[in-house]
């Protein structure tokens, strides 16, 4: 034990000391080889819906190169059997693999898209993932480290409550070990900062150069797999919602600190300069931007710092997206289909200087790290899209000039018969030494 973690502990560290040339687009891991360029395909990882193609979820490839003579297109559509509720999904840290999980069914999907970054293969399926976890319920968000791929767990399989852990794996799909989030009643030598630890979990980042790891917090599967509308109308059911931020010790997989941060945070994004330690989250229920910073004594801390929108309306803050030159965060709010910029140039007072209604219904935003191009997909979870005219499922690319979002393209997803579009990853032939069409 003390060998692999002195052998881990020193990967980890050349990843730190070599992160000025692997860092990735804005919202993915530190360790990564980045796109700064423009990129070939977005990868979308779309949830199956009944009546619709074949009604399996699926991973789709969309051609976003406007030199390409397939540009705007769908190029490839892999399906994976069955409907498993598919979320996020992410690379390893060499870039050659994609992992994709399913919340329901506890599916994990390894896709190699190195062969040929425009047509993925799945090369391997974990279907243990709650044995060897050790009840750990709905993997949900996957991020790379050197060598390893550490996914979030929603939930647990004695209760499907929220409590929870995050999960390590090798980047060969190997199971390595379980860390489960501080209780109330197991605190495992986290400080309680305020009222809550409540054990649930969503998302993760990393700041390696401070040995930093954050989670963030949700709900579990009682509440995700349930109609959104009864759950809005069950007060038992609005109760089970998490309202922590906990930091880790990244290297040990230590938590240190569990903060308050009441109404569901979701995702994390990190500021990428190296004299900014600092993250943002937003928080679901509450509809705040919440700064999650290092003090002037090395301390870390929790700060509301801005509303999103009307908090009174819950707009229902989803996905943000951070530049890559820490001046701007995009943010969804998926009720009123909403995408809103907010000038972070001082992160403890963000400023929303524009906004754009991107279509009945919002959840995701990827941001090239040019920051000249982004895009969108619609779905939040099958039993929380909209229902009827107001079911639009769909990716869209729009091009930023730094005033104004103008459309380039739009696919319809349910005219396709493709789906539910979640979650988006990018692609480049250029990352495996390859040439467009080869």
């Amino acid at each position: 034990m003390t060998f692999k973690l002195t052998t881990f502990t020193a990967a980890l560290l050349l990843g730190t000391a070599s992160l000025s040339v692997q860092a990735d687009e804005t919202c993915a891991s530190p360790y990564m080889a980045k796109i700064t360029g423009q990129e070939d395909f977005v990868y979308i990882w779309t949830l199956g819906a009944e009546g619709v193609g074949d009604e399996q979820d699926k991973l789709v490839t969309v051609d976003v190169n406007p030199q390409s003579k397939q540009y705007g297109k769908v190029v490839a559509s892999l399906s994976v059997g069955g409907r498993n509720e598919a979320h996020h999904s992410d690379f390893t840290d060499d870039r050659r693999f994609l992992w994709a999980g399913g919340l329901d069914t506890n599916k994990i999907f390894i896709f190699d898209v190195a062969s040929d970054p425009a047509k993925p293969k799945l090369t391997k399926t974990i279907t243990d993932f709650v044995a060897k976890s050790g009840g750990v319920v709905g993997p949900h968000s996957l991020y790379a480290l050197p060598g390893r791929m550490i996914i979030t767990g929603l939930s647990n399989n004695k209760d499907h409550g929220g409590r929870t852990a995050i999960v390590e794996y090798s980047n060969a799909g190997d199971y390595i070990a379980t860390y489960w989030l501080p209780t109330d009643s197991n605190l495992q030598g986290a400080i309680k900062s305020g009222k809550y630890a409540d054990g649930y979990n969503y998302d993760i980042r990393a700041l390696p150069r401070k040995n930093l790891m954050l989670t963030s917090s949700f709900t579990g599967w009682s509440n995700y797999m349930m109609d959104f509308g009864k759950m809005l109308n069950d007060p038992e059911a609005m109760k089970r919602f998490g309202n922590t931020v906990v930091q880790w010790d990244l290297h040990s997989r230590q938590p240190k600190k569990v903060f308050d941060v009441p109404g569901a945070p979701l995702e994390i994004r990190c500021a990428w300069a190296e004299e900014h330690n600092y993250c943002f989250t937003s928080t679901a229920l509450t509809s705040k931007i919440w700064l999650i910073h290092q003090d002037d004594k090395g301390e870390w801390q929790a700060k509301d710092v801005a509303d999103i929108g009307d908090p009174a309306k819950i707009p229902l803050p989803v996905d943000i997206s951070i530049s890559s030159d820490d001046k701007t965060l995009w943010v969804n709010t998926f009720m009123d289909g909403m995408t809103r910029r907010f000038d972070i140039s001082d992160p403890f007072h963000p400023k929303q200087v524009f906004e754009q209604k991107i279509a009945s219904q919002v959840n995701m935003v990827s941001s090239s790290w040019d920051g000249k191009r982004l895009y969108y997909t619609s779905s939040l979870l099958a039993n929380w899209d909209k229902k009827g005219a107001d079911n639009e499922q769909f990716f869209k690319a729009y091009n930023w000039d730094g005033n104004k979002l103008t459309e380039q393209f739009s696919i319809d997803f349910n005219k396709e018969k493709l789906g539910r579009a979640h979650q988006m990853r990018f692609g480049a032939y250029s990352l495996y030494g390859k040439k467009a069409g080869m």
